[in-house]
């Protein structure tokens, strides 16, 4: 791998250990129970995200399914949220 490469790798994973902080944090602090939802769906968007970065630095193909699992579990949570809080509204 060229040093480029490492590079911008290495760059990556720092931006998304800080977003990761950063929605740490969101969630302790979240005014509400929405905030604190939305911050765990962009945390778990965050993982896959990193996740996909290791898979490229290690040219693994077996990170993929994980990947599926972590996007549709992302996915599925969040609209049961949405599901709910409609529900809750009428």
């Amino acid at each position: 791998m060229t040093l480029a490469i490492s590079i911008l790798l290495a760059v990556g994973g720092v931006m998304l250990t800080v977003a990761a902080l950063l929605t740490v944090t969101r969630m302790a602090r979240g005014p509400g129970p929405l905030d604190r939802i939305v911050a765990a769906d962009v945390l778990v968007a965050v993982l896959v995200a990193g996740i996909a970065l290791e898979a490229v630095w290690s040219h693994r193909p077996t990170s993929l399914l994980v990947l599926l699992v972590l996007s549709l579990l992302g996915f599925t949570g969040s609209v049961s949220v949405a599901r709910l809080l409609a529900r809750e509204k009428r």
